[in-house]
């Protein structure tokens, strides 16, 4: 059979007979239980348990695991209740965090419920969209969401805002009767009106031909349920980190094993039990409590600069994101227009924002303002504190401008009744209004195109160019008097020309110049004209020519060498559609870009899902855009996205000092316990010794680094290489450099201590409190990554400082009480070793900060572009 054109390009004379009769209530009930209600499936809050699983994915909860399944083979069930413990703290914290992030992003949905005006039987009635069916027949009239895909039958100047579906930021003319070809674009179907648009000016009828899933918005919902999730620059950088640590750790374990079964006289059990908790206690088991922690926090410090956080890794991604792929709509512009710019007949061009002009130009202005709001449909009202419009958007922002100058429609209409109109056509292209004058004649106001207004002045219709340059919609605006309404007006008075345009949220030029400081490039992809896109894209700093901008056509003819080529230099986008946003993604991914994807509309749904991290707008977005996101802006505004940037780099720098912290002391005990086998001393500490300084002592300390503040201007820097491991080589250097200051400074404190005749168990508890100390010391030098820690008070990190006193505080308290004594085999110790020891652990201070002198000494040198530290 041969297959029908799509309906878009089917004419209406091939449309079914009788169509816009509608459905009768049989046929439309028969179909609705066999196709189903006219709606997205919709996704639920996940439930607190699925959320707290969620938490145990991932390969150092994996080491953790296999840690703790191994105690439990060999008999050590202490070992593995610790690391049980820990695994489930870090799920309740991380998975409490989620979940309310979760309840915060639903509770941003609109509930209320769409309404349609059907005919039924014959007749019209308001009905729930969920109830319409394909066949049935829809009225359409202004301020009205659009319920399904309709074919549209009839269309008296009818307008559609479609900027949630195509990006189009305009209203789009529709013609029910006008012949499309198959292969057009959605942006252009002129014929179709699409579910999630809504009427901007005038009325219709259509033809349901799609309803649910089927729709426009519903196959790009389905299609995001085949694109697989971009994964967080963190989890990425975390899995290679754990994969290498479980390695490390394994090795360095089987290595000591080896050395106490040769050098130390155990047998192979003994060595497997030893290697086993050596094992157990180098894994930093810390390390997921305080990572999740400092995520926590900076979720939280994000929220109340309005980021609200949806899943707890993308704190961290924004602050690694290398670029932004802006939505223009609703995103970098307010998604409304408004008069920008207007250009007298004498030449001179004013904008907003501009010095008061003349007296002359200000009667001229005033002239101007009498026409937008006598010449004009819509309606404006002061309603809970700010001016809300209905109406085409045009006519809403003239009648914003005439408001500027003083002027009201009711009180304008008052004083000049309205007698006649011609209402604004696609074919005449120009408004008319007629009004009683005192001398009986009737005068006409007119707005419309240059191209039809000016020549109703006698004048050539040119001079529009400027303002049409700068990507700009212009009216001509002109009055006079009318001795024939039935005739087209002429003989008018040219008043002058205004250019409209979408205007820039407030703050977003500021806010790409902080992106472009902090290293990160900005992207604008819009669905809208390329002239358009450029004027914006020029206002906003990202380009300086036009030819910049690239087109979604060009996109579809370029190989992939052009296509890469296109994504390297280029930053202006137009006439994208949805798989062209997504290809844009894709491509920047495969050049080693970490992206981060902002948007407001169904459009934007597959990119920002296959993105990195995906960014929706709160208040403007449409659910499927939340849905597919990482994270929500409570505000839509793009500056806070900025300041979402910086906590997620304090966030990541947090996490790099706590896992310097834990395997550098986890180092140490490796380094510590070799030596001592290798030099065929007993084992210097017990499994529980060294469990208690790991999940103590140390658990302690590392949670409260995670609420460090900025070292320095961290927008100022540029982002980490998206290939940069975590555990890069300065944190390889100081790690080492500190485990073995550590490792070897504890082995011959613990030699020392037995060759002067200290019996075995008051020795390991000198060694014991030797490392509690060198932990407090070191927690310093991992609190400043490049500063010396002299450049920073304590007092500036109150809970850092609090919680390294207790967690010293605790271990005297275990090494006075009876019970510490008997679990950890601890003592007190006399004053006078106190002072040795305390001097001893300044040592691996002082190794430390040399190497941060000799590296800030040779900066230019040993620090990347653009990371050279502020101290």
């Amino acid at each position: 059979m041969p297959r029908h054109p799509p309906w878009h390009a089917q004419p209406l004379a091939a449309l079914p007979a009788g169509s816009a009769a509608g459905l009768s209530s049989e046929q439309a009930a028969e179909r609705l239980v066999r196709l189903g209600p006219n709606r997205l499936p919709q996704a639920v809050a996940p439930p607190l348990l699925a959320v707290l699983l969620r938490q145990f994915v991932s390969p150092l909860i994996a080491v953790l695991l296999l840690a703790a399944l191994l105690s439990l083979a060999v008999g050590d069930r202490k070992d593995a209740l610790f690391i049980a413990a820990v695994l489930l703290l870090n799920a309740l914290v991380g998975g409490l965090q989620e979940w309310r992030a979760e309840r915060r992003s639903h509770a941003l949905r609109q509930l209320l419920k769409v309404q349609a005006l059907v005919l039924r039987d014959g007749e019209a009635a308001l009905r729930d969209a969920e109830t319409l069916v394909v066949g049935d027949a829809v009225w359409l009239e202004s301020g009205q969401v659009v319920p399904a895909d309709l074919r549209l039958l009839r269309s008296h100047n009818l307008e559609l805002d479609e900027s949630l579906l195509s990006g189009e930021s305009l209203p789009v003319a529709k013609q029910a009767d006008a012949a499309l070809l198959p292969e057009t674009p959605l942006a252009e179907r002129s014929t179709m009106a699409h579910a999630g648009s809504s009427v901007a000016r005038g009325r219709g009828l259509g033809l349901v031909v799609a309803t649910g899933q089927a729709t426009q918005v519903g196959r790009l919902a389905i299609d995001l349920q085949t694109i697989p999730p971009g994964r967080p620059p963190l989890l990425q950088r975390m899995d290679r980190f754990s994969r290498t640590i479980g390695l490390v750790v394994a090795a360095a374990a089987f290595l000591v094993g080896w050395l106490a079964m040769v050098r130390g006289g155990l047998d192979r059990l003994d060595a497997l039990l030893f290697a086993v908790a050596l094992a157990v206690s180098a894994i930093p088991e810390g390390l997921p409590v305080a990572l999740t922690v400092a995520l926590a926090v900076a979720s939280h410090r994000m929220a109340q600069r309005q980021v609200i956080v949806r899943r707890l890794p993308a704190v961290e991604g924004l602050g690694s994101c290398t670029l932004i792929a802006s939505d223009k709509t609703g995103t970098l512009t307010c998604n409304e227009l408004s008069v920008r710019r207007v250009l007298l007949p004498d030449g001179l061009e004013l904008g907003l924002g501009d010095e008061p002009p003349a007296a002359p130009q200000l009667a001229l202005l005033q002239r101007m303002a009498r026409v937008a709001v006598l010449c004009n449909e819509a309606e404006l009202h002061h309603r809970d504190g700010r001016w809300q419009g209905r109406g085409d958007p045009t006519d809403v922002a003239l009648l914003q401008f005439a408001l500027k100058l003083g002027w009201s429609r009711d009180q304008a209409l008052l004083a000049e009744p309205l007698c006649d109109v011609v209402p604004f056509e696609p074919e005449h292209r120009f408004a008319a209004s007629f009004h009683a004058r005192a001398d009986g004649q009737l005068s006409v106001l007119v707005k419309g195109a240059p191209e039809r207004v000016l020549p109703m002045c006698g004048l050539e219709a040119t001079g529009a160019a400027p303002l049409a340059g700068a990507g700009l919609r212009v009216l001509a605006l002109a009055e006079g008097v009318c001795p024939d309404p039935l005739a087209e007006p002429s003989g008018l008075r040219f008043l002058g020309l205004v250019g409209l345009q979408d205007p820039l949220r407030p703050g977003v030029c500021q806010a790409i110049e902080r992106c472009h400081q902090a290293g990160i490039r900005v992207w604008m992809i819009t669905g809208d004209h390329p002239t358009t896109a450029a004027a914006i894209g020029r206002e906003l700093g990202l380009l300086q020519s036009a030819d910049a901008v690239v087109e979604g056509h060009e996109l579809d003819q370029a190989s992939e060498r052009q296509f890469q080529r296109l994504v390297a230099s280029r930053c202006v986008f137009a006439r994208m559609a949805p798989h062209q946003k997504l290809q844009l993604v894709q491509a920047a991914q495969r050049a080693g870009h970490f992206v981060a994807v902002t948007g407001d509309g169904v459009n934007d749904a597959p990119a920002l899902r296959a993105a990195q991290i995906g960014i929706a707008m709160g208040r403007s977005g449409t659910d499927v855009a939340r849905e597919a996101a990482d994270l929500v802006l409570a505000d839509d505004g793009l500056p806070s996205i900025v300041a979402g940037i910086e906590e997620g780099r304090i966030a990541y720098a947090n996490v790099r000092k706590v896992i310097a912290l834990l395997v550098s002391s986890g180092a140490a005990e490796i380094v510590l316990i070799a030596l001592a086998v290798a030099w065929g001393l007993p084992l210097p500490l017990l499994p529980v010794q060294l469990l208690w300084l790991n999940l103590v002592t140390n658990g302690i300390q590392d949670v409260a680094l995670a609420f460090e503040p900025a070292e320095g201007d961290v927008l100022g820097q540029r982002p980490r290489p998206p290939a940069e491991p975590v555990f890069e080589a300065l944190m390889r250097q100081r790690t080492l450099l500190a485990a073995v200051v550590m490792g070897v400074v504890g082995f011959g404190l613990y030699e020392q201590l037995l060759a002067r005749g200290w019996p075995l168990e008051l020795a390991r508890n000198a060694l014991l409190l030797q490392m509690v100390l060198f932990e407090n010391m070191q927690i310093g030098n991992c609190r400043l990554e490049h500063c010396s820690v002299l450049a920073s008070s304590p007092l500036r990190s109150p809970l850092l400082l609090a919680g390294t006193a207790a967690a010293f505080a605790l271990h005297v308290v275990m090494m006075h009480w009876p019970l510490g004594q008997s679990l950890l085999g601890t003592a007190p110790l006399p004053p006078q070793q106190w002072l040795v020891e305390l001097g001893l652990s300044l040592s691996v201070l002082l190794a430390v900060e040399i190497q941060k002198a000799l590296r800030r000494h040779h900066a230019p040198a040993s620090f990347p572009a653009g990371r050279r530290p502020s101290c």
